[in-house]
């Protein structure tokens, strides 16, 4: 039996998964075409992300772990 071990990280309440499909907001998918032409290799058109000026409000909602690693959706995007 060896005397080391690999360690696993910790999935800690406070640090959960995040998919980058999905709205941090609200968990539905996020239609990212970044991430699709991430996980598929093909060129997408622009994200529509790129034409929208998401409020401070609405990223204001965005939970600390969550900023930056996935898109939120049109749908919580319209909201304000």
């Amino acid at each position: 039996m060896s005397a080391h071990r690999a360690r696993l990280p910790v999935m800690t309440s406070a640090s959960p998964a995040i998919d980058p499909t999905r709205c941090p907001l609200c968990g539905q998918a996020n239609a990212c075409a970044n991430e699709v032409a991430r996980e598929t290799g093909v060129a997408q058109p622009p994200c529509w992300c790129t034409q929208v000026d998401f409020s401070a409000e609405v990223l204001s909602r965005v939970p600390a772990h969550a900023q930056r690693k996935a898109c939120i959706c049109r749908a919580c995007a319209a909201k304000e």
